[in-house]
């Protein structure tokens, strides 16, 4: 077992015994559900909110974060939130960073996804009904901006970084977003996207706007489901001109636009799933997205960063995340619970020096957090540090007073204090 490995798997044991002593509750919850009367549409409209579970019972300093809206909320707000969970904390992992998710609900799901009217991808007898009772996208993006983003903004902790997913329909008015209100958002995931609709009018306005559009800044990743017979692939589909295509293939030559159209600064990746259907592809179109949009975020653990007792291991995570804040284009620091951990671990293993600068990261970085001072506290107790340790755990407890601390600061000062003089 390589080094790297064992050490990680020792370190997640902090990391995960601290999740599970949080989850000990009675219920599983996963977010709450919030709502606000929409004087665009006319309509309360209901949002499930997902927060972080970060703070750890107060443990660090609060955080803001990101922000993901998801469209169709009641279908995908369990495997988002899930995964994105699951690798930006669980067991150590730093692949995203820590976001909240807003479920965004439907109430007229053919209104508000579609941003013209139009009918069935194969024209049917119902076409009048679903041209009458569709195309209200652009009103539902005023919801979104002018209503929901604020209200967000207003009430949870939010960075200025926000990712806009959507699926079938909802990667269609992803897509137009992205088209006509390109700053409304920071990133953009179109899952297997309708793009066929309206005869393909969305696609057509595409071919019309992309080459003189900016997108500096801006990225969209776009999956691509398998909805193809099994005699067909993403070659010979193209040539094709059946109806039972036209969904398939209006994605393709959407691939094939923003591929030719590098000039325009936007980040593009495109990725086909060929054992993925158009309702299986959602998980793993997601969970691709979330990687590339912060491949700058993710960092890895590698063997001199537990061995080597010096400072190269900070020097590499704040280059890392200097990184991060560049592409992201809001700042990004080392999460803190992960340096903590660190810390705690290389004093565990008398790496001293790199603790040190670990710890020193963490308060130059979380100057308000009682939690840094109190680690680093511990640090110079096993350095034998008295005054050192002492004055940092009285900053600990002037951010906030806690028992542990404060049981801490007490021995110490007894064992600092002189013996008095013994009667003769």
């Amino acid at each position: 077992m390589k080094i790297t490995l064992w050490k990680s798997i020792l370190l997640s044991v902090f990391v995960t015994l601290s999740y599970w002593a949080r989850a000990q509750t009675n219920n599983i919850v996963i977010g709450h559900i919030d709502s606000l009367y929409s004087k665009t549409l006319h309509e309360n409209r209901k949002i499930w909110v997902h927060l972080p579970d970060s703070d750890q019972n107060g443990v660090y300093a609060k955080r803001r974060y990101p922000v993901v809206y998801l469209l169709d909320g009641t279908s995908h707000f369990s495997s988002v939130v899930g995964m994105i969970d699951q690798l930006s904390t669980v067991n150590g992992n730093t692949i995203f960073p820590q976001m909240i998710v807003v479920g965004i609900t439907n109430t007229n799901r053919l209104r508000d996804l579609t941003p013209t009217p139009g009918g069935a991808m194969i024209p049917s007898p119902a076409d009048s009904t679903r041209r009458k009772n569709s195309g209200g996208g652009e009103q539902f993006t005023a919801f979104i901006e002018g209503e929901l983003i604020p209200h967000i903004d207003s009430l949870y902790p939010t960075e200025p970084y926000k990712v806009f997913i959507g699926h079938s329909l909802g990667g269609l008015l992803v897509i137009n977003t992205l088209l006509h209100h390109p700053n409304l958002f920071n990133a953009y995931v179109a899952i297997d996207p309708s793009m066929w609709w309206a005869d393909q009018q969305l696609l057509l306005t595409a071919k019309q706007l992309i080459a003189s559009q900016k997108y500096a800044g801006k990225a969209l990743f776009m999956g691509i489901a398998n909805t193809m017979e099994s005699t067909m692939d993403t070659i010979r589909v193209q040539a094709d001109t059946s109806g039972a295509t036209k969904h398939i293939r209006s994605i393709l030559a959407l691939d094939r636009l923003l591929k030719a159209n590098g000039q325009t600064g936007l980040r593009y990746q495109g990725k086909y799933y060929g054992l993925d259907d158009h309702s299986s592809v959602p998980l793993i179109a997601t969970y691709d997205a979330l990687h590339f949009l912060f491949d700058a975020y993710s960092f890895k653990l590698t063997d001199p960063d537990y061995e080597q007792d010096n400072t190269g291991l900070v020097d590499k995570l704040t280059t890392h995340f200097r990184a991060a804040t560049r592409q992201l284009g809001y700042t990004v620091k080392p999460p803190e619970s992960l340096v903590d951990e660190l810390g705690t671990f290389m004093v565990s293993q008398q790496k001293f020096k790199k603790a040190e600068s670990l710890f020193k990261l963490n308060v130059a970085n979380y100057p308000a957090s009682y939690h840094t001072y109190a680690s680093y506290s511990d640090y110079f107790v096993a350095q034998k540090d008295t005054s050192n340790a002492i004055a940092h755990f009285q900053q600990s407890l002037s951010l906030q007073e806690t028992p542990a601390t404060r049981k801490k600061l007490t021995a110490l000062i007894g064992r600092a204090s002189p013996e008095p003089p013994t009667k003769k």
